[in-house]
């Protein structure tokens, strides 16, 4: 059939170069940008799968740093336990060599000179070693001196390594801080309160205040935000914090009613006529050898001192064992991490990358296909001309 207003051959003709233009363009955007997957349109499935990848390998690549950085501060503490653990090593030799009765008075006075100065000092370490500013050997991280380390890319418990890492500021051999306590015990059938009240000095971040109540018995660990600037709030915090500890412990306060004021705990039987035991302490925390009494004035005290720094050697190298246990641990982890980012950008290569071999063969088939499809779109033009001849 002969027909001039519509020319099939020419529309498939069009149209075949339209489809073949698209697959062009597709070919050539993923040649350009090294992606398969350019838009939703080009892979729906593979796209989400894609971007779910993207986020564990970023997640995972941070995660290195962060077991990097971590490793970094756990080398920066170390360091600084290094330098004590010497400090206590010379002390420790000033301690035997004035505990030798070669020594007259003057000499040993000469040599306390020295070991006051390393007591001094190492306090001093305790107190301002720092990472990225902040105070790590102080045991005020967090509050208690726990670090967290987010070693993993998603949000569970498994992929967190905490440390913790103790004060060594000064606390005395022999503990400062106390609770006085006072019970009234009232008339026959009434209720028992007894009063608490820290007293002595301030204790540090990580010292735990310990009370007996008849056979029930709990400890608060003094934190970072128990400090104010006196030592009035101080002690209201402390009670606070305890208060809310007993009224917030099922088998405490199924017994007992704490209640605080001014810095003193008040604690109540919540029954008449039960009368019951009070008791407290405050542990200590941190190397007993720093603040206290420790000197070299007499052989006496040079053995006692001998004494409380094998001890606190002793703990010095315990910190740096854990320490060394943790850096190998993070070291481990941060390998394995890396292993498993290289790994998953594999397999998200695989699923959103230009495969350049199979790209460049479609442009070339494409190309080809839109030459031929030129071709044959000005036959089919040309055919039509025929009709003319019918004209004449």
């Amino acid at each position: 059939m002969s027909v001039i207003n519509t020319n099939a051959s020419a529309l498939i003709a069009q149209n075949a170069l339209t489809s073949n233009a698209r697959a062009s363009s597709t070919a050539m955007q993923q040649l350009s940008t090294g992606l398969r997957i350019n838009g939703a349109k080009d892979d729906a499935a593979g796209l989400a799968i894609a971007a779910k990848m993207t986020s564990q390998i970023k997640g995972l690549d941070q995660a290195v740093r962060n077991a990097n950085d971590a490793i970094s501060m756990l080398q920066t503490a170390d360091g600084a336990m290094i330098a004590v653990g010497d400090m206590m090593q010379r002390m420790r030799e000033l301690a035997v060599q004035a505990a030798n009765d070669t020594n007259v008075s003057t000499d040993r006075t000469a040599l306390d000179s020295e070991f006051q100065a390393l007591k001094t000092e190492i306090g001093r370490v305790g107190a301002t070693t720092q990472w990225n500013g902040m105070n790590i050997l102080d045991g005020s991280a967090n509050g208690n001196g726990v670090f967290q380390f987010q070693v993993g890319a998603n949000n569970t418990a498994a992929q967190q390594v905490s440390v913790t890492i103790s004060s060594i500021a000064a606390v005395a051999a022999a503990q400062t801080t106390s609770v006085d306590s006072t019970t009234t015990y009232s008339a026959a059938g009434a209720k028992q309160k007894s009063a608490f009240t820290l007293t002595g000095a301030t204790p540090v971040v990580g010292e735990t205040v310990n009370l007996k109540l008849g056979d029930k018995a709990f400890s608060y660990t003094i934190q970072q935000s128990d400090f104010d600037a006196t030592a009035a709030t101080f002690q209201q915090n402390v009670a606070a914090s305890m208060t809310s500890l007993i009224n917030n412990t099922a088998d405490l306060s199924a017994l007992y009613t704490a209640t605080s004021a001014l810095g003193v705990l008040s604690i109540e039987s919540k029954t008449n006529a039960t009368n019951f035991s009070a008791s407290s302490t405050v542990t200590g925390k941190g190397l007993t050898l720093l603040g206290g009494n420790n000197d070299l004035t007499t052989i006496a005290k040079a053995r006692t001192s001998m004494a409380a720094l094998d001890t606190s050697i002793g703990t010095v190298n315990t910190a740096r064992s854990g320490f060394g246990a943790v850096i190998n641990r993070l070291t481990y982890a941060a390998d394995n991490l890396s292993n498993i980012s290289q790994n998953a950008s594999a397999s998200r290569s695989r699923v959103q990358d230009t495969d350049y071999a199979k790209a460049s063969t479609e442009l070339a088939r494409t190309q080809i296909i839109a030459q031929a499809a030129t071709a044959m779109l000005a036959q089919a033009n040309q055919s039509q001309q025929s009709v003319l001849a019918l004209l004449k």
